[in-house]
């Protein structure tokens, strides 16, 4: 098929961010390429779980039927310091249920969404550099392998989309930088045969052990996917003062280890990968006159639990609103991306921050984990599972909180 050497919308990245961009772009009417280093299908690695934030954004692309023949769950089983609790999906003004789906098949999807949606895939085309006029971006360079060779291609665009995730080497290009002062994450995936993969809860762990039993700043997941596999997982949080030493493979393994009878858990850990998460906005120069970053790339981030798809289909979505009432994104999107997330990320960055100090998680981990109205609280607050619709007493403290911490921010979300 001949590719054409110009378009309306370019996306780099075809992860839930960029397909979502694309998807959305292309049914605004605008002739929209998606290009992506691999060729798909491909692994991520990420926990596969999708709270009700993430269910919401897909259910807007036309995605629940599809959603409803894979895992779905009822809320979070929550573990540590001698307790169990259940804790639904609060809904409210989002859905009551979350499901968790591979990414491998997750990102297939979504890209096929994207595609039928009118945008054309471009696999195996890894962007290295552009080319610019004034402040514009006009075109993107791709390196294209061609066999056993590889050769560079340009293709100009009108509007630049970069979802290349976590690390974002096209980010970097156009100025990114990433402010590791505040809190980032260190997580760790596998999958494993289980006995209860039609496990109607997600569980998390919240008192994580290490090999020689002590505490870590951090928790274990275990994520049913109803196909006779879990995802399992460890993560842990970091700062430049406090940075983490972390040997996350073996404490995945200890981990698994110490669930196996009780999640019927059998063979040995499989496909397991590990990542750096930049988290709540804690990088700077997201956008130029006609490009934005949006998802990873833009550390769309949960500091508090770790949850990315739901901000990257989100911010697609929002990228793409923007863009058909202003020309000049430079300071509309780190404007509009303070505004929706600043005050939610400002605050859970700070909470997230005292996680990683010692001592601090075993004094009040024991207390916390003796309500279940204190855990329900936190599973919303933790989630973000509040939207500005919400006027219930618990969105108002989580707002007030969040608007107190982002005045006090040395440097806000996205600044």
């Amino acid at each position: 098929m001949s590719i054409p050497a110009e378009t309306d919308v370019l996306v780099v990245g075809a992860g839930p961010a960029g397909s979502a961009a694309a998807a959305w772009a292309a049914r605004s009417g605008a002739e929209v390429m998606l290009a992506d280093a691999a060729v798909f299908p491909r692994d991520k690695t990420c926990g596969d779980g999708l709270t009700p934030r993430a269910i919401g954004e897909l259910q807007r692309l036309g995605l629940e039927d599809w959603l409803r023949a894979h895992a779905v769950n009822q809320g979070l089983r929550a573990h540590g310091f001698g307790q169990t609790l259940l804790l639904p999906w609060p809904g409210g003004t989002l859905p009551d249920w979350g499901s968790a789906v591979a990414r491998t098949e997750l990102d297939d999807h979504l890209r096929t969404t994207a595609i039928k949606s009118g945008a054309t895939a471009l696999d195996a085309h890894r962007a290295v550099d552009v080319r610019r006029e004034g402040d514009r971006v006009t075109a993107v360079v791709f390196r294209v392998a061609t066999g056993s060779t590889t050769e560079l291609r340009e293709v100009r665009c009108r509007r630049l989309v970069v979802a290349d995730g976590v690390r974002s080497p096209l980010g970097k290009v156009l100025g990114r930088e990433w402010h590791r002062e505040t809190v980032y994450g260190v997580a760790g995936r596998s999958y494993l045969t289980s006995g209860r993969s039609d496990d109607p809860w997600i569980s998390s762990h919240l008192e994580l052990r290490d090999e020689h039993d002590t505490i870590i700043s951090g928790y274990g997941w275990i994520f049913p996917l109803g196909n006779g596999e879990v995802n399992l997982g460890v993560g842990t949080l970091a700062t430049s003062k406090r940075p983490t030493d972390l040997a996350v493979k073996p404490l995945m393994a200890h981990y698994a280890d110490q669930r196996r009878e009780e999640f019927q858990l059998s063979g040995d850990l499989r496909m397991s990968t590990s990542a750096l998460l930049p988290m709540g906005g804690a990088v700077s120069h997201v956008a130029g006159r006609n490009w934005a970053l949006i998802g990873d790339a833009a550390a769309c981030v949960n500091p508090l639990n770790g949850e990315g798809i739901d901000y990257g289909l989100e911010s697609g979505r929002l990228l793409v609103e923007l863009m058909a009432e202003h020309d000049d994104l430079s300071e509309t999107w780190p404007a509009l991306l303070r505004d929706h997330y600043g005050e939610s990320f400002s605050i859970a960055r700070r909470l997230a921050g005292l996680v990683t100090v010692p001592r601090l998680l075993p004094a009040l981990g024991p207390a916390g984990m003796r309500s279940d109205w204190l855990m329900t609280l936190a599973l919303r607050w933790m989630g973000n599972l509040i939207t500005d619709e919400d006027r219930d007493r618990a969105a108002r403290v989580w707002r007030w909180a969040g608007r107190r911490s982002l005045a006090r921010d040395h440097r806000p979300p996205f600044a």
